[in-house]
């Protein structure tokens, strides 16, 4: 085959056949070195080199993924990236298009932390649903840090300085080391234990620290302390670290602080605010009561107009006084003649069931004495010879004596 008559590609296409080669030939790997170079640019990507002593290679992390890298690098700094080997076409460059990025070294560690946060927000300790409002006004604020750690007198300074007249409450403990999680737990249930039994007025806790590597904050990547922070019947809000810095406590808590000032600042509202907001209130309620006093006044001006229209008339009294007489003695009088018919009408019935009518009409009855008391004879069986009885009769009564009995 002829030179000339070999297919002759364009710059473009060499670089469109290199990149599809390379896409096809390496999957994800992951490479170990230096950031150098770094630049993040108002896009959100990240654009920088990774080298080493024996070369250096293009790198691009976009923004979908290093919003989850958890610190934001720097020049200088040894890190392990999950990259694709990619071929950037308009430069014809060879470049690593990054997938994540970790610290160099913290490999195992970091891993450990994805796990268990990936386990935490399965069971929804990370849900927004399940976080507390931090009350805006707490009676108290309670600080869970160690005594010597300088991220406890920057907090102290900003509370003074914001809000004075805030109790505080310090927690002792450990914040590194392997004692350090059974501390920070120990720590949060003596602030519960004492909120419950009256003995503090704490609404809300500052659980804070200062910036550090991995290891210095691994305590707070702590499965036991995690579930500690989200059973608190307390708020908490995290401080740990740096901005860049992010542990499983700050995924736990009710709201996350960028560092430890930042903390501070988000529990406790400023004074001189809290003067302007007092002082508006003020001035709201004076002009609202004086509406009101103004609102009333006039209505005691309509109700004085008022009286004065319904001032008492002699006359006109004296004359509902006469109708209202006339009516009552109307009214007695029908009820006086409602009683008497009534009365007639039961005396009638009495004189009806009078037994002494029914003897005017020619009827006797005849009555034997038993236990005592007259019972009238009813049946002829009942009466008996030489048996004495009282016969009563309309004009009187007689004692007999029966001497033969004949019955029908």
């Amino acid at each position: 085959m002829s030179e000339i008559s070999r297919e002759i590609l364009s710059v473009g296409d060499l670089n469109r056949a290199i990149a599809s080669s390379l896409e096809e030939r390496f999957d994800t790997v992951w490479v170990s070195g230096e950031i150098s170079n770094f630049k993040a640019y108002d896009s959100g990507h990240w654009y920088f080199s990774l080298k080493d002593e024996e070369g250096q290679i293009r790198c691009v992390m976009f923004r979908g993924r290093n919003g989850q890298v958890g610190f934001l690098p720097q020049s200088g700094d040894l890190v392990e990236l999950a990259a694709n080997l990619g071929f950037y076409v308009p430069r014809g460059d060879i470049q690593l298009t990054v997938q994540s990025m970790r610290r160099a070294g913290m490999g195992g560690l970091y891993e450990a932390f994805l796990k268990l946060k990936a386990k935490l927000a399965k069971e929804g300790l990370f849900d927004a649903e399940r976080k507390r409002d931090i009350p805006s006004h707490p009676r108290a604020i309670g600080i869970v840090t160690s005594p010597q750690a300088a991220a406890l007198k920057d907090v102290l300074s900003t509370l003074a300085r914001r809000a004075p007249h805030i109790p505080i409450v310090i927690y002792p403990t450990l914040v590194q080391g392997p004692d350090a999680p059974a501390g920070i737990i120990a720590a949060l249930h003596a602030a519960a234990k004492e909120a419950e039994q009256g003995q503090s007025e704490v609404d809300v806790i500052l659980l804070v620290r200062g910036g550090g590597s991995i290891e210095d904050l691994w305590a707070f990547n702590d499965e036991k302390l995690a579930y500690a922070i989200a059973q608190s019947p307390i708020p908490v809000v995290s401080g740990v670290g740096h901005e860049t810095d992010v542990t499983i406590a700050d995924f736990v808590a009710d709201l996350r602080a960028p560092t430890p000032t930042g903390a501070a600042e988000m529990a406790a509202p400023r004074r001189d605010q809290m003067l302007q907001e007092l002082d508006a209130i003020a001035q709201a309620l004076l002009q609202r009561v004086s509406q009101r006093v103004e609102r009333e006044a006039q209505t005691l001006d309509q109700l004085a107009l008022r009286l004065s229209h319904a001032l008492p008339n002699p006359d006109r009294m004296r004359e509902q006084i006469g109708n209202w007489q006339q009516r009552l003695n109307q009214a007695w009088m029908v009820r006086v003649e409602n009683w008497k018919r009534n009365q007639n009408h039961y005396q009638s019935q009495l004189e009806m069931l009078n037994p002494q009518r029914t003897l005017e009409r020619g009827y006797s009855v005849i009555l034997t004495q038993e236990n005592e008391t007259l019972q009238a004879v009813r049946n002829p069986r009942d009466l008996k010879v030489n048996a004495s009885y009282q016969v009563r009769l309309a004009e009187g009564e007689a004692q007999i004596e029966l001497s033969a009995v004949k019955s029908n």
